[in-house]
Parts: structure tokens; sequence; C-alpha cells
């Protein structure tokens, strides 16, 4: 196995790759090697490896699918692709509002929203919308953000420039559609946590990664026709539901087309084995991580089938309860 991270990351990797070591796994048996996407395009471009693990954008899983079939006499490779999401969570008129401002602010805000399950779309129920909204700007103002390596701080900064410079353009460009954001300081990456409010959903249709969550509203008796909306994106990773309604759960988890649906809790924090997790559509091709199907998508499968009859054996022992 090679084990490629992200060009910001090598030091993480290495230190994954060294408690690998010590566990027991050998060193021929594992290598890492660090670089950009030149080098990950070289591995995959190679002949010898024979399965691919991806995590990242749908534009770089796509470049690797398009690279593993490039030379046309080679092996049809397996390849797991876990990528973003538009992540939508839904929210009735009888969920808990206190539960529910919890959640947005973990799943929106944590890791500066760069998980690949974080909530990107909050729809709130036109009934409960304002006050909502009131209830998350106030929680938003106790957030706290700065350097995370001090316990105090609630909220980091993103990962480098480039994703600062296209988060950061991407606020400008919608200011008048921000309804709070987090004071952060003067220095380093740090993208405000911030609330946008859309008109429809038709005004997102990008994964932004970052601290942003987007805020619409649905009308009551509209809940499948604004999940077909939120499903007629492409996106399938994650979805969440606050509700008190059991018939509501039911509903939402037959409509939606994601991966993982989160019902009145975060919708980040998969626990592997217990909860595999990855997505659909432009979200990914599964077998889920932490599944029990994700190793056998490397697995070759072979059968054999034996006639006996046709070599002299006693076809009577074929139907012996006769």
């Amino acid at each position: 196995m090679v084990a490629k991270p992200a060009p910001q990351t090598p030091d993480i990797a290495r230190y994954a790759v060294s408690l690998a070591y010590d566990a027991g796994i050998p060193r021929s048996a594992l290598q890492l090697v660090t670089g950009g996407g030149d080098v990950g395009a070289a591995l995959t471009g190679d002949l010898r490896i024979a399965g691919v693990v991806f995590t990242g954008s749908v534009p770089t899983a796509k470049a690797i699918a398009r690279n593993l079939l490039a030379d046309d006499g080679r092996p049809l490779v397996p390849l797991i692709a876990e990528t973003g999401g538009l992540n939508a969570m839904f929210v009735d008129s009888t969920a808990l509002s206190e539960q529910v401002v919890r959640d947005v602010v973990i799943s929106g805000f944590q890791s500066a929203g760069q998980r690949c399950s974080a909530l990107r779309l909050l729809l709130l129920q036109e009934e409960i919308a304002q006050h909502t909204i009131e209830m998350l700007v106030g929680a938003m103002r106790e957030l706290v953000v700065g350097d995370p390596a001090n316990p105090a701080n609630d909220i980091g900064p993103v990962i480098d420039q480039a994703a600062y410079d296209k988060l950061m353009a991407y606020r400008a460009q919608n200011a008048a559609r921000i309804i709070h954001e987090v004071p952060v300081p003067a220095t380093g990456h740090f993208v405000p946590p911030t609330l946008m409010r859309l008109d429809s959903l038709d005004q997102l249709n990008t994964e932004w990664f970052g601290p942003i969550v987007h805020v619409a509203t649905w009308s009551a008796g509209k809940l499948e026709e604004t999940i077909a909306a939120a499903n007629a994106k492409g996106f399938g990773l994650t979805m969440g539901l606050h509700s008190r309604i059991a018939r509501v759960s039911e509903t939402v988890e037959t409509c939606a087309r994601v991966g993982n649906l989160y019902i009145n809790r975060s919708m980040i924090g998969a626990v592997v084995g217990s909860q595999p997790f990855g997505g659909e559509g432009l979200s990914g091709t599964g077998p889920k991580a932490g599944g029990p199907n994700y190793l056998h998508r490397f697995c070759a499968e072979r059968t054999t089938s034996v006639d006996t009859t046709s070599a002299g054996g006693n076809a009577s022992l074929l139907s012996l309860e006769d």
C-alpha cells in the first residue's frame, strides 16, 4: 500500500503511518509518499497500482478515474472515492430549537467547516425560521475564533491561503446576504464563521468548503418537494433532520438520496464500524468506509462449477432427499 496525503498535510500523515508501523504493519507493506497533484497522477498512472481509495474533491476524483483508464492495456482498477456534498439539514416546526442550534454550530462550524460531511444548507420550516435564526445568531456571538492549539478557542483557520482566498471572495460577492459573521483575528487564514441567507435553493449549487452555512426556508406540506430539490443537486453525502414526529423521519429516510442521514443529532463525527460513512452521486462511489464491504472491493471473487455427471459420477448422489 502507498499512502499519499494532501500536499498540505504531510506531517500528520507521517505520524499516522508511524502508528501503523508501531502496531506491527511491516514497512514493506506500507509506504508514505508526499507531494502534490503531479505525484498523485504518477501514482495512479503506474500500472502496478491495483486499487485506489481517495478522499477529496469531485474534480480530482474524476481526474483519478480518467487516469486509471488512460492505458488501454491496463486492467480495470477498483476505485473508492469519497468526495463532498451540499449536505442539507431540514428542521420542522416540532424540533427542539436549542438542540437544533447546538447541532448547526457543531455541524457547520467545527473544524472550520472543513469536513466533507459538514452542514452547508440549513432548511427551516417557515413558521420557526425567524426564531431559530435569532437563537443561532446568539450562539454564534459566543464563538471564539483563534489558534486551535488554545483550548479556549472554538474554531481555527482553514487549511491554506488558496482556500482562504476562495472563501473570502465568495463572501465578498454575497456580502448583502450575510445574516451574521463571527469576528476573527487580523492575521492568519481565519475565515469568519458565516450565516448566509438564500432566497431559494437555486442559489447554491457548489460546495463551499469552509465555515459558511446557507439558510433557506420551506413551507409546511412541501417537505418531500424540498427534499427532491436538494436531491436534484446531484450530491449525496449527508443529510440532517430535526423533528419530533416519527412519520416525518420515515418520509425523509424514504426520499433522501444520501449515504448518511442524521436525525436529531449533528451531521459530523461518524464512528468507524458503527456508522459506516460514504456517499453517492457526486459525493462518492461506495462501499462505505468503516463498513463490512469495504475491503471486499479489492478482492477478486472466483467461483468453480463442476458437472460431476460428465465425469461418470453417481447422479443419484445429487438428489439424496429423493
